[in-house]
């Protein structure tokens, strides 16, 4: 492709059989379907039968080798982005943000009084969305202070928030800083302000700008900026100046994402139904080149890979959250449709607004379904959101599960090394370049065979 090509134009309007996050296959064109993997077996298997698990798990005791983490969503945006995915909201006003919020605490409250949780210190907090930024300095003092009550956090090794540059004065910043902020996400996403509209996002780049120098004189521990690679319109010229002003920025972590289409976003509606004017959409190995593109110009202005998607400034810089979930840690995910995961049971919150509250209201916990994991499950969930990491010790096996996955996983690794994606011995699997480009979509390999060729939401 040459840098003034214009991607290529999708009109797409039949549904795939399967998502690419559950089915393995060499895809060039973007499609609709999930490929991004967060979570093993997919969130289609889970069903209202084990929720009794969720409860059984919330009376016993923790498992004591589990830290516990508490995720908040705050579901409020100025707008919908086109190729967003999540339970968000555009039309609450003030009065409805707080009924809502004091439902958030309340349903953390009633959490503290669970013997699984009671009197346990919290390792990470995570205001993600939505955008918790989009509510006010007033809203977000008020609820830290019930939280905390409930569950003090004064020790915890990771307090994140997620913020769209538009919503961000100083004075809001400072107030995120003043209820202990340690990890600061800016969803910049792109610099180019057409690429911005034409994807719906709210912002435009000169509140990037803005908001940037405020940002960094509040010296928060960690800032980390994200990507997409590949939203529509994006052309190689676009995406050079985008990555340029973000090493510009200077944050302290940037993550990239590849552009993916959802079932339930604006676009990928669209394109089911045959509606709107085609998309200029990149297909897939455009997109894992400007994905690596950016890693090569971080890696060049001093960053080093994280994991598949994130460069990061310095060697000690952390991800608590990620790492927490990523190795099966327990979490308590607060807020409608919120996913959590305790002593191996997944579980998902009331996916609307009216039947969250009304769950609250009640005084019940706001459960909609869930999945009680095996060990086999368990080890094959960590295992492949693990090697998002680009590398595995085998040791960490060994030691949690007792099993070596060399040897249980063999069909699938040696498969996936005679395509160059990736290496192993007897102590360490190690994805290549191009296996880290790709990485969610070689992850099907790994699944047991029931939990293939399905939906995955």
């Amino acid at each position: 492709m040459s840098d003034e090509t214009i991607p290529n134009i999708s009109t797409q309007k039949s549904q795939p059989s399967n998502d690419p996050a559950t089915t393995r296959a060499n895809r060039t064109e973007t499609e609709v379907g999930s490929v991004f993997v967060s979570n093993y077996p997919a969130y289609s298997f889970w069903s209202e039968e084990d929720v009794p698990q969720v409860h059984r798990a919330l009376t016993d005791p923790p498992r004591p080798d589990s830290t516990l983490g508490l995720y908040l969503h705050i579901p409020f945006c100025r707008k919908r982005c086109k190729f967003c995915y999540f339970r968000v909201y555009t039309d609450k006003n003030s009065q409805q943000i707080q009924t809502y919020l004091d439902a958030l605490a309340r349903e953390v409250e009633h959490y503290a009084q669970q013997p699984a949780v009671q009197d346990r210190p919290l390792h990470f907090i995570y205001f993600g969305g939505g955008t918790p930024s989009y509510i006010s300095s007033r809203h977000l003092r008020a609820l830290v202070t019930r939280l905390k009550d409930a569950m003090p956090w004064d020790r915890a090794d990771e307090i994140a928030f997620e913020c769209e540059p538009g919503t961000l004065t100083q004075a809001k910043l400072e107030a995120i800083r003043a209820i202990g902020v340690t990890r600061l996400s800016l969803g910049i996403e792109n610099l180019d302000d057409e690429i911005l509209r034409h994807n719906g996002r709210a912002h435009v780049s000169k509140e990037i700008y803005q908001v940037m120098p405020w940002i960094h004189a509040l010296d928060f521990d960690q800032v980390n900026v994200d990507l997409i690679a590949g939203m529509v319109g994006e052309t190689w010229p676009s995406w050079r100046q985008t990555v340029q002003k973000t090493i510009e920025f200077d944050p302290d972590s940037v993550t990239v994402y590849q552009m993916e289409l959802p079932y339930n976003t604006v676009y990928s509606k669209d394109l089911l139904a045959g509606d709107g004017a085609p998309l200029a959409l990149a297909d897939w190995k455009t997109k894992r080149a400007w994905h690596a593109y950016a890693f090569e110009q971080l890696s060049a202005a001093g960053y080093v890979r994280s994991s598949a998607y994130t460069m990061k400034k310095t060697p000690d810089a952390r991800f608590v959250y990620r790492d927490a979930v990523w190795t099966g840690q327990d979490m308590l995910g607060t807020g409608v449709a919120s996913f959590s995961h305790l002593s191996g049971v997944h579980y998902q919150n009331a996916p609307n607004w009216d039947e969250y509250l009304a769950a609250i209201d009640r005084g019940d916990l706001p459960i909609h379904r869930a999945f009680a994991t095996t060990r086999e499950e368990q080890l094959t969930r960590e295992m492949i959101l693990q090697l998002k990491l680009g590398a595995l010790d085998t040791a960490y096996f060994r030691t949690k599960f007792g099993v070596d996955i060399v040897a249980h996983f063999s069909t699938a690794l040696s498969g996936l090394r005679n395509e160059g994606m990736l290496q192993f011995d007897m102590d360490s699997i190690t994805l290549t370049d191009e296996g880290l480009m790709r990485v969610d979509q070689l992850l099907p390999d790994f699944y047991q065979t029931q939990y293939r060729n399905a939906r995955y939401t």
